[in-house]
């Protein structure tokens, strides 16, 4: 199984892609040096296996690698945030 990380600046979107084929995704909006994290979604087929943990979690590192701060609109980010407090300092 390979698994690629994939950030279409454009689409302002992060994928994971499993085998060729986009297993999950998280969306955001992007102002200044903002992104708001909208929508996560999952595959059916890949549900249950952490794939969206994965996909936030490399869109969080990646925002903090190139300074952004976010907002999380979307309840699975924010959940996610509420678990790993390590991310706190990225909110907007």
């Amino acid at each position: 199984m390979t698994e690629t990380m994939k950030h279409d600046a454009d689409a302002r979107r992060y994928s994971l892609i499993i085998d060729g084929n986009e297993a999950g995704y998280a969306e955001y909006v992007e102002t200044g040096a903002i992104r708001e994290f909208n929508h996560t979604v999952t595959d059916p087929g890949h549900r249950g296996k952490g794939i969206a943990g994965k996909v936030v979690q490399h869109a969080l590192d990646d925002s903090r690698a190139t300074g952004f701060s976010i907002i999380p609109a979307c309840p699975f980010v924010e959940g996610f945030i509420a678990k790993n407090p390590e991310y706190k300092d990225l909110l907007a």
